[in-house]
């Protein structure tokens, strides 16, 4: 990894220079993000936001951070999520490095994290955009100063679609990407766009399914192909390109991963044999979540030239965090570990509240703190209340949460009293950030530095 994964985090409101080289970079648009994020710092701190010092209540979260108090010893109280500040910055370079190899281009899931600060550094580590799933996230991008989003949902509700004409014919800077995987969704997009008085069209691709039984999309070429026929037909919409998600091939190997994606490209290049990109300044071929995007990254570059520019875009998220869990074990980078490693960035601190027997402790997180869909926190290292000097968390597992209570198991020997404190590790960062609406940024030594804001 080169020296630039190491160096600080900008401060908000600037954008590193090399941002502006990146291939599908939006430097523009990269600094109204972060000179809009950067007014979270004048929102003042009270008790909505868990973990915070109560002493801090009334200070702005710039004036708090600008403290830069200690996590341990600052006031800030159990439980409390942090991000690493390192891993966050080593995270951001490691991408950007990677798509700009690949020559893709980046609109990270933004759903994953739902937060502007995040969204102007990865926008200033040069992303084309940022992807998200529902309106509501559109209308937050939007509200920060977003300028290229993708939808990865059909968008259905007029009130949704009427809301977006307008604010689609006012900014002519505004580019949405939408999937369409159905003719009736078609027509509903152009009837509440028509009723809308659309001036500009809206850009839609067509999601091809990752197989029988997965998620969302057209499940066929044919049904691809009627789809397409149901853009070209409507008044209000516009067909750029094709796209889908890679993680929902059922039984998923790289053998089935790859030929999905074939799939894909085979779809964009039909299309474009048939006309229907005619009039475009370029096509867009869309995939990528955070377990295969390696194999996107070779099927991509395996796509013959097509009539027009092809914007390949990848649309991974979890990247941002990582974790100590699921994406642990499935990252493309544990596959092809030349090209880098991703770092967890989370770290949950609760509080040792009962030791009621030799082997067992409760500590005060639990299901409302901790994503625990796909996998249990993993305690990592003690705080030793009496001394303050950190200790690996051995013999200490954590094998339940109730809604505020984590049980763990302590083996003999294991050291832990009332009044430790406990770093867990997380798994699945897509339901960690949404439980947590101000997220500390810690330096090594505990640090705080910074205060993430999340709309969820």
């Amino acid at each position: 990894m080169s020296s630039a994964a190491e160096q600080p985090a900008p401060p908000h409101g600037s954008v590193p220079a090399r941002a502006a080289g990146h291939a599908f970079a939006d430097p523009e648009g990269a600094r109204t993000v972060a000179e809009r994020a950067a007014r979270l710092g004048e929102e003042r701190v009270g008790p909505r936001f868990k973990g915070l010092p109560p002493d801090a209540d009334g200070l702005t979260v710039g004036a708090l951070a600008a403290e830069r108090r200690s996590l341990f010893t600052g006031g800030f109280t159990t439980p409390v999520l942090t991000l690493d500040a390192a891993s966050l910055t080593h995270n951001l370079a490691l991408l950007e490095s990677y798509t700009d190899r690949h020559g893709l281009a980046f609109a990270p899931h933004g759903k994953t994290s739902m937060a502007p600060e995040l969204f102007a550094r990865q926008l200033a580590h040069g992303a084309w955009g940022i992807t998200v799933a529902v309106p509501h996230q559109v209308r937050v991008a939007r509200e920060f100063g977003v300028r290229r989003i993708f939808l990865a949902n059909e968008l259905v509700d007029a009130a949704a679609l009427t809301a977006l004409t307008a604010d689609l014919d006012a900014d002519p800077e505004f580019q949405l990407l939408v999937y369409v995987d159905s003719v009736r969704g078609v027509e509903l997009m152009d009837r509440a766009r028509t009723e809308a008085g659309a001036l500009r069209p809206l850009d839609v691709v067509v999601e091809l399914a990752a197989g029988e039984g997965a998620r969302t999309g057209v499940r066929d070429e044919a049904g691809c192909r009627a789809v397409a026929d149901a853009v070209e037909a409507s008044d209000t919409l516009r067909l750029a390109g094709v796209a889908g998600y890679e993680g929902e091939v059922p039984d998923a190997d790289p053998e089935r991963v790859r030929a999905w994606l074939r799939r894909l490209t085979a779809l964009a290049a039909a299309f474009d044999t048939e006309g229907r990109f005619a009039g475009l300044d370029q096509i867009v071929v869309s995939a990528g979540g955070s377990a295969w995007f390696d194999a996107v990254a070779d099927v991509f570059a395996e796509l013959p030239p097509l009539s027009l520019p092809v914007l390949k875009l990848l649309r991974s998220g979890a990247y941002v965090s990582h974790d100590d869990g699921h994406y642990q074990h499935v990252t493309p980078f544990n596959r092809v570990p030349e090209e880098g490693t991703l770092r967890p960035a989370f770290r949950l601190w609760a509080q040792v509240v009962s030791r009621p027997s030799p082997d067992q402790a409760f500590v005060n997180a639990g299901k409302r703190d901790a994503a625990y869909d796909l996998h249990l926190p993993e305690a990592q290292v003690v705080r030793d209340a009496r001394t303050g000097v950190l200790r690996p968390a051995e013999g200490i597992t954590l094998t339940g949460l109730s809604d505020q209570h984590g049980w763990l198991r302590t083996e003999a020997g294991a050291e832990l009293e009332v009044g430790d404190w406990i770093g867990l590790g997380l798994s699945h960062p897509c339901t960690s950030f949404d439980k947590w609406q101000l997220i500390p940024v810690t330096e090594a030594d505990g640090t705080v530095t910074e205060l993430v804001r999340t709309f969820f």
